[in-house]
């Protein structure tokens, strides 16, 4: 059941859309060759807690860290630890955040200081990709747009999309209906209507786009052991466009 959003909760939801945003700024800005992901993880939490929030993948189905920190062929899930980060590597950092009952979700890959043209390249295309299906989460569109989108960018550039994990609603709860892939047909799926809030999160790789479960059962890394890039939005569908949640700029503040 896809559970539409009043104007209260949505500003609810840009609220802990605006601690996403900043904690994904500070931790941007933090990190650098040598910096372990559970240093990271504990920067994260306490920005979040300090701006009233719960990190919320914390405990997540038993999921031990505040961020998921995922670097290299690693797509998604990485659970903060020992892993000192290194010049060239690439970092997804994926921040939920509750607050007043009401999650946000939103992901970044950064850049470990200089990194090669290939993943500058592949970043700068999954970020437009995001771009791309945002655009499409207009009052009468259908989910399918937004996958649609998504997979058309990145593939046009020689990448390939992550098939088995997808996007989804968001607001009480983390994951919600509707799913939303970053794969497949436009005009299909779910009708968008007003007051939907989605998290659209494409996953691009630089080879393949099969996937495979590692050890700890929570990170998925890259099939061929190639780059992935992850960036996600939490966008609300209004009368006016999508507004994107996870942002600086809450209504009124």
């Amino acid at each position: 059941m896809i559970i539409r959003k009043s104007q209260a909760e949505i500003e609810k939801m840009a609220r802990a859309g605006a601690v996403v945003w900043g904690c994904l700024d500070l931790l941007g800005r933090k990190i650098e060759p040598g910096i372990t992901t559970k240093e990271l993880d504990r920067l994260a939490e306490k920005y979040i807690r300090d701006k009233g929030g719960v990190p919320t993948f914390k405990g997540y189905r038993g999921f031990p860290g505040s961020i998921c920190a995922s670097p290299n062929d690693m797509v998604v899930h990485g659970i903060p630890g020992k892993v000192r980060l290194r010049e060239g590597d690439v970092l997804g950092v994926d921040v939920g955040v509750t607050m007043d009952g009401y999650i946000a979700d939103g992901a970044t890959t950064f850049p470990v200081g200089e990194i090669s043209a290939k993943a500058h390249e592949l970043l700068r295309v999954t970020e437009e990709s995001l771009s791309k299906g945002i655009a499409q989460c207009r009052i009468g569109n259908r989910v399918g747009d937004i996958s649609h989108a998504v997979q058309t960018h990145a593939e046009a550039h020689g990448f390939s999309v992550v098939e088995s994990m997808v996007g989804h609603g968001v607001g009480r709860e983390m994951h919600e209906d509707p799913q939303v892939p970053n794969f497949g047909p436009a005009g299909q799926g779910p009708e968008l209507r007003e007051g939907m809030v989605l998290a659209i999160e494409p996953m691009v790789n630089f080879g393949g786009f099969e996937v495979e479960m590692g050890d700890d059962s929570w990170a998925i890394y890259t099939k061929d052991g190639g780059l992935s890039a992850h960036f996600e939005h939490t966008v609300a569908i209004t009368k006016h466009g999508p507004r994107i949640l996870t942002t600086a700029e809450v209504a009124g503040g």
